[in-house]
């Protein structure tokens, strides 16, 4: 019989980005609700940090991929034909509209 594994290279994290964006969202309709007893408000609001933090960290390493498969084509070579990509932080903060 032969057993099947699974790809290491194979992307799992937008999948995971996705179900964890999904489940966030519902949290915060069930919140701004206000239908939960403190306690259930509590673990949502603790279950909503666990995942806003997991979101994080997949999008961290997206951009560090994508940083690498930059790097490795030599689009941000340091020439100056306009032409290249160039790489900016991720403004994370999206309720500060100040610059």
């Amino acid at each position: 019989m032969i057993k099947k594994t699974k790809d290491a290279s194979a992307p799992t994290s937008a999948p995971d980005l996705e179900k964890s964006l999904a489940e966030l969202e519902k949290i915060v309709e069930r919140l701004e609700a206000g239908d939960l007893t403190l306690d259930d408000s509590l673990k949502q609001f603790e279950r909503g940090v666990a995942l806003t933090r997991q979101c994080q960290t997949a999008l961290r390493s997206a951009e560090q991929k994508v940083e690498i498969l930059l790097r490795k084509s030599g689009v941000n070579s340091g020439d100056d034909s306009g032409e290249g990509f160039e790489t900016a932080p991720f403004d994370t903060d999206l309720g500060d509209e100040t610059p």
